[in-house]
């Protein structure tokens, strides 16, 4: 165990200090030293209904000050096999969607060009298609697990072509992704044909039906390993209100916490090489309920990357 860690897990309480990320060390991106890297992107130009997903960073940074770094299942203690670090936030523009996608490719793409594991918490879920491109540049394209309770692969709104619920659509089109695994996915859709994107390009879709009906055995209709390099995408509206009610478009009758941390305990992939935590939205929480949620899941992404 590093000499850091021991002091931050046994010296320090967990409500003291500046806070980062798990109480990571923050490094500046032209020092680092560390295999995956934790970053926020403050960015939610791209909500259609309840905006404030931009403070979600800083908060969830605050609340994983509850983190610990062991996993009794993996039997792993992650910060001790990634010796990740907290390297601040992307820079965005808030009043520019085109101009952020610009600057979140630029640096995603710089911080993960020397192979290292990328990790995001954003922000809406329009923040991932840049990060798709960016990855896919140096992986070429990706293999990509998304846990929502939407398709995301819809089509412009109110005559804008991007926003949080068509990043699938465009990563796909561009080429970024290849396979493609749905987690949560439920209703109401706007019309019937909003179904018909995930069919006409295979996408493998696990309904929230499916999921309650089979249990975490679902997972036997994915390949025994999903091969080449991956990518996570967590969107917390794929959980039920009740365990994430600060979220920018909640939808009732979701995942519980306990079914998403089965799934994800479960996967099996070769090369996780990045992922986020998108949607918190802190000013319709309770309690910090989605907060917690969302550390708990970015703890067993970056386990997952191990």
């Amino acid at each position: 165990m590093s000499s850091y860690l021991e002091i931050v897990k046994r010296s320090y309480p967990r409500f003291s200090g500046v806070h980062t990320f798990f109480r990571l060390q923050q490094e500046k991106p032209e020092h680092i030293k560390s295999n995956a890297l934790l970053c926020g992107i403050p960015f939610d130009g791209g909500t259609t209904y309840r905006s404030g997903a931009r403070m979600a960073p800083s908060r969830v940074r605050e609340i994983s000050a509850l983190g610990r770094g062991y996993h009794p299942q993996w039997n792993q203690d992650v910060f001790e096999s990634l010796q990740p670090a907290d390297v601040g936030d992307i820079p965005i523009n808030p009043i520019s969607i085109e101009k952020t996608y610009e600057l979140i490719e630029k640096h995603i793409f710089n911080l993960a060009k020397g192979k290292k594991k990328i990790l995001s918490v954003g922000g809406d879920h329009s923040i991932t298609l840049p990060i798709l491109r960016a990855l896919s540049k140096i992986y070429g394209p990706l293999n990509l697990i998304h846990f929502d309770a939407h398709f995301d692969t819809y089509p412009p709104a109110y005559g804008v072509e991007y926003h949080h619920g068509t990043f699938v659509r465009h990563a796909v089109l561009e080429k970024c992704v290849n396979q493609v695994f749905q987690f949560g996915i439920r209703g109401p859709f706007v019309v019937k044909e909003d179904i018909d994107f995930g069919k006409q390009h295979q996408i493998q879709v696990f309904t929230v039906d499916d999921i309650k009906s089979k249990g975490i055995k679902i997972l036997s209709e994915l390949p025994e390993l999903i091969k080449g390099p991956s990518y996570l995408s967590f969107d917390v509206d794929c959980l039920d209100p009740a365990y994430a009610p600060g979220t920018g478009t909640p939808v009732i009758g979701g995942l519980s916490s306990y079914e998403s941390q089965q799934i994800l305990r479960h996967l099996k992939i070769e090369n996780l090489i990045g992922g986020d935590v998108v949607e918190v939205n802190p000013s319709y929480d309770h309690g910090d309920i989605t907060s917690l949620a969302a550390v708990s899941t970015l703890f067993e992404i970056l386990n997952l990357m191990v």
